[in-house]
């Protein structure tokens, strides 16, 4: 990735309809240079890997809040899989409880950014990992 930018898919799966969070993060790593496609609310697992597929991402950043995360991440991780895109990394966010975290990394999930991670800690994970 060291040729382009990174290109990072911010979207919010499910019926969740608060995205603060996702924009302020969403600014943060544009701000960082980086290219930041938004999805916008109300997205489904289907819609969220399509998108990422046509826009050639490298990372898909998921927020959530409407406790969904255990299902919706991992299904955004398998639909990613089915279409040979299972190279794009996947991160979230939100309201997401300590105990939840092991299982949604074992389903394909990166890391998990709890309320009270610093922006630039979400900015600086995403350069380094895409290093």
């Amino acid at each position: 990735m060291a040729d382009r930018r990174i290109r990072v898919l911010i979207a919010k799966p499910g019926l969740d309809g608060h995205d603060r969070g996702a924009k302020v993060v969403a600014r943060a790593l544009r701000d960082a240079g980086m290219e930041v496609i938004y999805t916008g609310l109300h997205q489904t697992p289907d819609m969220i890997a399509d998108a990422a597929v046509q826009e050639d991402v490298d990372f898909v950043g998921l927020s959530i809040l409407s406790g969904a995360h255990g299902t919706l991440f991992p299904a955004v991780v398998q639909k990613l899989r089915e279409r040979d895109a299972g190279d794009i990394v996947v991160f979230g966010g939100g309201i997401i409880p300590e105990g939840d975290i092991p299982a949604l990394e074992a389903a394909g999930v990166a890391r998990i950014f709890t309320p009270g991670a610093r922006i630039e800690a979400i900015v600086q994970w995403v350069r380094e990992r895409a290093a």
